[in-house]
């Protein structure tokens, strides 16, 4: 990977996203951290087509989730790879998750999360 691959972390929680940030940039990518829903937001208004791949939590605080930020990412750019994590709402991927997404159930191993990064931009390059 190159410092030209800069994707979008989506996490309330401190601690998740420090690890996540910290695994992904070990693995070579650039980051930029949305503290909740409204900061992903802005950031996607900013220039969505700098992000390679998003990776959000569904439960973000007050204003738009998880949902809401994948929805508005593929709204921007089409073939967004997004990857959700959660707790507690995997069961309503099937329902309100975006085409061609991965969903990972927290608690997971960080290379869980490196390695459907990598596979969504890997099919997304390949199309």
């Amino acid at each position: 990977m190159t410092n030209s691959t800069t994707l979008l972390i989506v996490e309330d929680e401190i601690l998740i996203q420090q690890t996540v940030e910290d695994a992904l940039t070990d693995a070579g990518f650039t980051i930029v951290i949305a503290s909740n829903g409204i900061d992903a937001m802005t950031e996607l208004g900013d220039d969505a087509t700098r992000f390679r791949g998003i990776i959000t939590d569904i439960r973000i605080g007050d204003g738009p989730n998880g949902w809401d930020v994948a929805q508005r990412a593929r709204e921007l750019v089409h073939d967004m790879p997004i990857v959700y994590m959660s707790g507690d709402s995997g069961h309503e991927w099937t329902s309100k998750g975006v085409p061609n997404s991965v969903m990972i159930g927290k608690p997971f191993a960080t290379a869980q999360v490196v390695t459907a990064v990598a596979t969504l931009l890997n099919e997304a390059d390949s199309h």
